[in-house]
């Protein structure tokens, strides 16, 4: 318990120190798109996974899934991105509330929060009324249409080096939180993608691992592309 409690130290402190430097970088929205009438339009709501800590940019998996929908002939914009390493629901809440774009509409949202809610030892309760307020914000974002909302589970960062072999302890706890986003998802209509199973493949292999060894790569959410696509393609049209 004693090497949890200093892993949690040092994990809270990593994020906080993250968060204050990429928020003036990372929690943008470009407002100033050129589109047609046919162009369509995404929203990425998290936090570290959403960035793509510690990779380049154009590995993180908001843009490896415009990258593979446009391979395929759709016309989707550069994502819209509100998320910084170290948010936990309450800081998403915040910063949508701040992010001048009340009232706008997207083609689709993307959403993926909690992970720091759960290493900050923030209660399920906490997780569970602020998932669901910001679930609404992301399917009004939607314009209201629940099949153009993508909530993405937490992974387990348990199985990163930085963990340092903690994943027994780790991993029941994202998945108590994953039981909650999953739960209100379903009661709310909108569209799931469980990548904690194949986030935990990392495991066994360095390279779905992102250099600061706390974080994954740009292998790794390429591999959530594949299980996100679909269903995102599915649910647009060309």
């Amino acid at each position: 318990m004693k090497s949890l409690h200093i892993l949690l130290i040092a994990l809270s402190s990593l994020a906080g120190c993250n968060k204050k430097a990429d928020t003036t970088i990372r929690n943008t929205v470009d407002t100033n798109k050129t589109m047609t009438n046919d162009s369509l339009t995404y929203l990425a709501l998290g936090d570290s996974y959403t960035v793509g800590e510690a990779e380049p940019q154009a590995q993180s998996y908001p843009y490896q899934l415009i990258d593979s929908l446009n391979n395929k002939g759709y016309k989707v914009l550069r994502p819209n991105v509100i998320a910084t390493t170290g948010w936990t629901t309450q800081d998403l809440i915040n910063a949508i509330a701040s992010s001048g774009i009340s009232g706008k509409k997207f083609g689709f949202v993307t959403l993926l929060i909690g992970v720091n809610d759960q290493y900050q030892h923030l209660s399920i309760d906490v997780y569970k009324q602020n998932f669901t307020q910001v679930l609404n914000e992301a399917i009004q974002f939607a314009g209201g249409d629940t099949s153009k909302v993508f909530v993405i589970s937490i992974p387990d960062w348990g199985v990163t080096p930085f963990a340092n072999g903690q994943d027994s302890i780790i991993y029941p706890q994202i998945m108590a939180f994953n039981a909650v986003n999953l739960s209100i998802s379903k009661a709310a209509g909108v569209n799931y993608i469980d990548v904690t199973p194949v986030s935990r493949t990392a495991a066994g292999d360095a390279t779905l691992i992102a250099p600061d060894g706390l974080h994954f790569s740009g292998k790794m959410y390429a591999m959530w592309v594949k299980l996100l696509e679909p269903v995102v393609a599915s649910r647009l049209k060309k």
